[in-house]
């Protein structure tokens, strides 16, 4: 039998048959980017497991969201509980916080967390069933500038990896009582349109009618350019606090745009809710968002304390930069290949390749052929710098045949000066 992938999913490879291809690469560029501007910002890692209770998820991202009713993988296990691979970050990490007591140890805690997320969806262009998200979730802080913070963190993320043609879009959902009173506002409004609407917002019609908002369908966008803004039914606190945020980031420089029809697709936002869009992937270009959820802790049986979060998908920020041929940074290979000529020589080879990885100078080796053609193919397939050559008469004189496979040069050298030799050419730039 002939095994493929699930669909949905996609293997991670070293390399390929293009250039460009060199995505495990990539992906770890990408996520020591996101672990050195979340510890430059004072966040620390939390990490979950991959499944949880399938309750955590109704009570924390909401039963009329989409992801509740219709993209979770949930199972039975052999106890006969209901268990849900997690589709989203922010409950498991509202969990684990709850359940470790961490709000005992201090006011105001700054986690963020990385790994693979699973929704059964339509699998399309940088949307897959599992996917892998980063997302940070600042706890205890209400202060406007906390959210101010957690856009510029995301924003850093994207510049350090050199995406451009970005854009900031942030609105305000306001609390329970502004969202009441433009819920019945916009409810007034759509209801003569209700049969124009497309059948997945007349369901969100009576669901959840703030969500019809974020529908991409063009009859639903072309209805809404009349409707009601939730800017015009907040209260003085959602209003000044919404004010704050965006003085915030002007004072830091982040460029954005007020977009009243942003609210998110989970129930548990209110105040901030923020998107920031890549002009290169054309409708679907929302590589990451986020927004503030005070109380969600409450509803977890928690101690009601304010958060904000976001959560970016990582393979939409790698398709990002595959579209924009974003830089990497050099290529990581082994600076030195060795080919040796028989078995003694091999014996040695294996103890010099051994001394020099123990010293911090990548190196391989060549354990199979002996042919000089074949090592140098595989040398050139690894890229690396320098081929060192050793046979019998090198072995009688403790020497090597280096040979620089860029400048072609090639040199004998000692084994007790090799190491020396290769530091001296192993640059920074090369690391």
């Amino acid at each position: 039998m002939k095994y493929q992938i699930p669909k949905g999913t996609f293997d991670i490879i070293p390399y390929g048959t293009e250039e460009r291809w060199r995505l495990s690469e990539m992906w770890q560029f990408v996520e020591t980017a996101l672990r050195e501007v979340s510890f430059a910002f004072g966040y620390r890692e939390i990490r979950t497991p991959i499944y949880e209770a399938s309750g955590l998820f109704d009570r924390g991202v909401g039963t009329t969201s989409d992801i509740v009713t219709k993209e979770m993988f949930t199972f039975e296990d052999k106890g006969g509980r209901l268990m849900t691979l997690r589709p989203e970050g922010t409950s498991s990490v509202m969990r684990a916080f709850i359940e470790n007591r961490l709000a005992n140890l201090g006011p105001v805690h700054k986690l963020f967390y990385t790994g693979p997320m699973f929704r059964y969806e339509r699998p399309q262009s940088g949307r897959y069933r599992q996917h892998h998200q980063f997302g940070v979730e600042a706890i205890g802080n209400s202060c406007p500038e906390q959210d101010a913070e957690v856009i510029d963190l995301l924003w850093q993320f994207y510049q350090k990896l050199g995406l451009k043609n970005l854009r900031v879009h942030i609105n305000t959902v306001g609390d329970l009582e502004s969202r009441g009173a433009f819920k019945n506002a916009l409810l007034a409004y759509l209801e003569p349109h209700f049969s124009k609407l497309s059948e997945e917002s007349q369901t969100r019609f009576e669901k959840n009618p703030l969500r019809i908002l974020d529908s991409k369908n063009p009859q639903d966008r072309e209805i809404l350019q009349k409707a009601p803004s939730i800017l015009d039914y907040l209260g003085e606190a959602s209003a000044t606090h919404f004010q704050k945020v965006c003085a915030a980031l002007e004072r830091i420089e982040i460029p954005y745009v007020i977009d009243d029809k942003i609210v998110r697709g989970l129930d548990y936002y209110q105040k901030t809710v923020f998107e920031i869009l890549a002009d290169d992937l054309g409708a679907q270009n929302t590589i990451g968002a986020g927004g503030r959820f005070d109380g969600l802790i409450k509803t977890f049986g928690g101690a009601d304390l304010p958060a904000v979060g976001f959560a970016t998908g990582l393979e939409r920020v790698i398709q990002t930069m595959l579209k924009q041929d974003t830089s990497l940074p050099p290529e990581k290979r082994p600076l030195i290949y060795f080919f040796p000529m028989g078995e003694e020589a091999l014996k040695t080879a294996f103890s010099l390749v051994t001394q020099l990885r123990r010293a911090a100078i990548p190196a391989d080796i060549e354990f199979h052929t002996q042919k000089v053609q074949s090592a140098l193919q595989n040398a050139n397939r690894l890229h690396t710098k320098f081929l060192a050559i050793i046979g019998s008469e090198e072995l009688s004189k403790q020497t090597l045949q280096l040979k620089d496979l860029e400048s072609r040069v090639q040199e004998e050298v000692s084994f007790e000066n090799l190491c020396n030799k290769l530091r001296a050419s192993y640059t920074i730039g090369e690391k």
